[in-house]
């Protein structure tokens, strides 16, 4: 009776490893109680069938969590219930694309480092160099990088 007890315990604490592993990553129920089930196992064989039941059994419970993963890696479950999409989509860009430096336009909100404004009738995220500047506040382009648009106040001229 004590050892299909132990059995018992063995089996669902692989049963819940897989689990753990495969279905509901992190530290959740399932690896708890994948971790009670053999750990009660184990001190189940020592306290009730001496030190060499236990070492058997201890042996036992880490081949059968080693095997399973490893079985269950290897078949071709995974292949079945894994995602194969590519996303080969790409983020629009063409208002960055049209905006060229030394453009104009108005800031359309606060540009804290990083806002929107309206360059060439283009609704566009911009980079501030100056640092912060208020809405609605002419701005000039001062140069592109890496698809970011950098700008900078536009200085004001008095006649």
């Amino acid at each position: 009776m004590d050892i299909l007890i132990i059995i018992r315990l063995i089996v669902a604490g692989v049963i819940l490893f897989l689990i753990e592993i495969f279905v509901i990553p992190g530290i959740s129920f399932a690896g708890i109680g994948a971790f009670c089930c053999l750990i009660y196992a184990n001190y189940f064989a020592f306290s009730n069938l001496g030190n060499t039941a236990g070492f058997i059994t201890l042996a036992t419970s880490a081949i059968a969590c080693i095997s399973t993963l490893t079985l269950f890696m290897k078949s071709k479950t995974l292949d079945k219930i894994a995602l194969k999409k590519n996303i080969n989509s790409t983020v629009d860009n063409e208002a960055e694309q049209s905006v060229k430096v030394g453009d104009t336009g108005i800031a359309s909100t606060r540009l804290a480092l990083i806002g929107m404004a309206d360059i060439n009738g283009h609704h566009v995220e911009v980079k501030s160099i100056d640092g912060l500047i208020e809405e609605k506040t002419p701005i000039i382009v001062s140069r592109i990088a890496n698809g970011a648009i950098l700008v900078v106040k536009q200085k004001q001229t008095t006649i």
